[in-house]
């Protein structure tokens, strides 16, 4: 199973949006309770772009299969080279290696932008994506603990970094 990334364009989006969707009603690896809509996913897209964040997409037989972000950290001057990443892969496509192909991809890209930080923020229950993030050479730089509550729960947020 070969997949391709590239660029995402406005034709992937209702992907995207069925894609992240499924992680805000399924997952803790997104906080937000509520879909997303169309709307609201165009004007992400819109704004990743207009910043000049990139936004990817894994593909496979023309089928979008994941998709990958980052973009500001924090909106003071200082954070200017860190980014926060973002890599999500649809349900019947976890675990298949397109989640690393999306991360190695944002992290060439980050580099060559001339970013100096990644960071990842992730459910610190999420013991798989901790994992994968530490092959990246990600280490982790901190909890805060019952930062988010979805499903009924307080979740610690674990926050992960990769110097470029």
């Amino acid at each position: 199973m070969n997949a391709t990334i590239r660029p995402a364009t406005r034709a992937d989006i209702p992907t995207i949006l069925n894609i992240v969707n499924y992680s805000i009603l399924h997952t803790t690896a997104n906080y937000n309770y509520e879909p997303q809509t169309l709307d609201s996913q165009q004007t992400w897209f819109d704004e990743k772009i207009r910043k000049g964040f990139p936004v990817i997409v894994a593909e496979i037989d023309d089928r979008c299969v994941g998709f990958g972000s980052y973009g500001t950290f924090r909106e003071k001057i200082g954070y200017q080279f860190t980014v926060e990443h973002s890599v999500y892969v649809a349900p019947d496509f976890i675990g298949k290696g397109i989640g690393k192909l999306l991360l190695a991809d944002l992290i060439t890209l980050a580099r060559n932008q001339g970013m100096h930080t990644m960071i990842g923020g992730i459910d610190a229950g999420n013991s798989e994506s901790i994992a994968f993030h530490k092959k990246f050479g990600f280490t982790e730089c901190g909890i805060i603990r019952e930062a988010g509550y979805k499903f009924d729960r307080w979740l610690d947020l674990q926050f992960m970094q990769l110097i470029l």
